[in-house]
């Protein structure tokens, strides 16, 4: 399955598809950035909202770099699980790197300050949080991504349309007294997390329910991947 991972990222990244997602990611967190410098912790909460459409848009690329064919001559090679779970792993993989890029860049621009007040955080307390926030991210990102994959959905109207709801629903869903915040992955309440009382109780609640989202979501692409065939 590892060499199925690697010639999966080798396609992505062979055929320059890679680099649609990376400099989109770039654009809207210099954007972010580009407002004033922010304590880490703030900063990367709002990184890691951003991000989420950017690391499911990038995991759907990755996904339909593969043809069809070569596709179903995988799962004959290595096995319908593995098929499915290389490609996974494979965008999970991406979508780590993409996560490093993100943690690093507002450090290159001026984006982030040290403690100020007395009762700012210190650095390495806000790069925790930036990274628990980023790292939550990830796994609902590759969910939706799959979800919308071409093997999934089958159309590329259907990808965009799953891709649209997923990332607008995100937000809408996250809002403060949303009505069913179930029905999305908690990147919004990561953000307010970060930027407020991030007490341990609250950091394993709302990891643990990024990852009941992401399985549930992934059950659905799994279920889709066998009404596909």
């Amino acid at each position: 399955m590892s060499a199925l991972v690697r010639m999966r990222l080798a396609g992505f990244l062979r055929t320059g598809r890679a680099l649609a997602p990376l400099l989109a990611g770039l654009i809207t967190l210099g954007t972010v950035y580009g407002g004033g410098r922010a304590q880490p912790a703030e900063a990367y909460g709002v990184s890691a909202v951003v991000l989420f459409p950017v690391l499911a848009w990038q995991t759907k690329i990755l996904l339909d770099v593969e043809p069809d064919v070569q596709r179903r001559l995988a799962q004959v090679t290595v096995g319908v699980t593995r098929e499915r779970s290389a490609g996974l792993l494979a965008a999970a993989v991406a979508a780590l790197v993409t996560v490093a890029v993100a943690l690093l860049f507002p450090w290159l621009v001026g984006g982030v300050s040290g403690p100020v007040d007395p009762g700012d955080r210190a650095i390495p307390v806000g790069l925790a949080l930036g990274l628990w926030a980023h790292l939550l991210v990830v796994p609902a990102a590759v969910a939706l991504g799959a979800l919308a994959s071409r093997a999934s959905v089958g159309g590329a109207g259907y990808g965009v349309a799953v891709l649209a709801l997923g990332g607008v629903g995100a937000v809408v869903f996250g809002l403060t007294g949303s009505v069913a915040p179930w029905l999305a992955p908690p990147i919004m309440a990561a953000a307010r997390t970060t930027a407020g009382d991030a007490a341990a109780l609250t950091l394993l609640a709302l990891s643990g329910w990024a990852l009941a989202w992401s399985a549930a979501v992934v059950g659905g692409y799994l279920w889709r991947r066998r009404a596909q065939g």
